[in-house]
């Protein structure tokens, strides 16, 4: 049995019209002789009624009194009105289909309610139902524990729930459906000349996932890589392949790409950098500020540790509390606020000299300040003031000629 999982997220769904898109590539796939598990988002963005905030809008979220249990519970519900409407819809195209949530589809989660982990997927009642139907829809984004209490996994889970089962299930292939045409070498939105990309490996998807890119959750791509199965992002708009994640551009391609140094550049902005420094023992200043950070519930992001100070960045809607929180503990901190994270991804980077260089002379020839650097071996990150940011991005996709609209291989 060939299947193939396919995602669509919510503006896919949102309309009878874009509907009309999803149920094209769904009489694709059937055409070819696959069973398909089509896992769909909530209908729409907010205001649109069945949306998620739209839905947490309704108890007033997040100055809301509802456990987070309850609100799993209201969660869950708009993936849930989307499968039905969607299998609804193919039934009316004559095609065999039928609805199940996540719990139905065999999602097991421990119970860390709205960012719930997947413990393990039994794909036995989907492989049941594939005796009676060619599509299965799955409500995304949700599961339930051992005991029975609905779960949801967390923003982007959608993307999650389509790469559990997939798999799962060993498909052929994951198939994530966006607005857009494939994974872009940056932002369109920043970067007129961002063009998409044929072929990416997984490593590098996560990279520019986890570095802003929004295309699909870094947490799938992961799932995707350590089951070894293929992953394709496409437009639901278009007839077009997009771009296919694997784990190796030269088997996909044939050979290599010698001179496809940086794959593309993500950013981040709305962020603070925190600066801590002490004149006492340094190592107590160390422990104490990251292990208050974790406490409180705040994430950081570019450490840098001194021998008399930190330096580290945090989301700017905890800035407030993280100054409150250093201050507590008698720490005057210095911070800057209104920065914006831009990283430069490529596999084709690792252990080629020059790279940070020029990036640097790419920045500093248009003026744009680099307030802390970071790398690794795919990855190379720089923090700048955020009214840079669209200079920053251009000047370095411009400087790799990302916009080149064929791969020199």
């Amino acid at each position: 049995m060939q299947i193939l999982v396919q995602k669509f997220g919510g503006t896919s769904v949102q309309t009878k019209e874009n509907r009309n898109y999803v149920i094209r590539h769904i009489k694709e796939a059937l055409i070819n002789d696959y069973k398909l598990v089509v896992v769909v988002s909530a209908l729409g963005r907010k205001p649109d009624p069945y949306a998620t905030d739209t839905l947490l809008d309704l108890v007033g979220f997040p100055a809301n009194h509802n456990s987070a249990q309850e609100l799993d519970l209201l969660m869950s519900c708009g993936e849930t009105i989307a499968s039905v409407v969607l299998s609804n819809e193919l039934q009316r195209h004559h095609i065999s289909a039928t609805a199940l949530t996540g719990a139905q589809a065999g999602f097991v989660t421990n119970n860390d309610f709205t960012q719930a982990k997947i413990k393990k997927v039994n794909p036995k009642r989907i492989l049941e139902e594939f005796e009676q139907n060619d599509v299965v829809v799955v409500a995304g984004f949700q599961g339930q524990t051992e005991t029975g209490e609905v779960t949801t996994i967390g923003r982007g889970g959608s993307d999650t729930s389509a790469a559990a089962l997939g798999a799962a299930l060993q498909a052929d292939e994951i198939q994530i459906f966006t607005d857009v045409n494939g994974i872009m070498t940056a932002d369109p939105r920043v970067v007129k000349g961002a063009r998409p990309l044929d072929v990416v490996t997984y490593t590098e998807i996560c990279n520019l996932a986890y570095q802003g890119a929004k295309v699909v959750h870094p947490r799938a791509v992961e799932i995707a890589m350590q089951a070894k199965i293929p992953m394709r992002v496409r437009s639901t708009y278009s007839n077009g392949q997009g771009t296919l994640v694997t784990a190796s551009r030269i088997q996909e391609l044939g050979s290599d790409i010698p001179d496809r140094l940086i794959t593309g550049i993500a950013h981040m902005d709305r962020i603070t950098q925190i600066r801590v420094q002490t004149k006492e023992e340094a190592i107590r200043l160390h422990s104490e500020v990251f292990k208050a950070m974790a406490e409180s519930g705040i994430s950081v992001d570019f450490i840098n540790i001194s021998p008399n100070g930190v330096l580290y960045t945090v989301p700017e809607v905890f800035t407030k509390k993280a100054v409150r929180v250093l201050q507590t503990l008698g720490f005057q901190p210095e911070i800057t606020e209104n920065c914006a994270k831009v990283s430069a991804v490529g596999a084709g980077m690792t252990g080629v000299p020059g790279v940070a260089s020029k990036i640097v002379q790419a920045l500093t020839n248009r003026n744009v300040q680099i307030l802390q650097s970071a790398d690794s071996h795919t990855t190379i990150w720089v923090l700048i003031h955020e009214k840079d940011l669209a200079t920053a991005v251009n000047a370095l996709h411009d400087a790799f000629e990302l916009s080149r609209t064929k791969e020199t291989v």
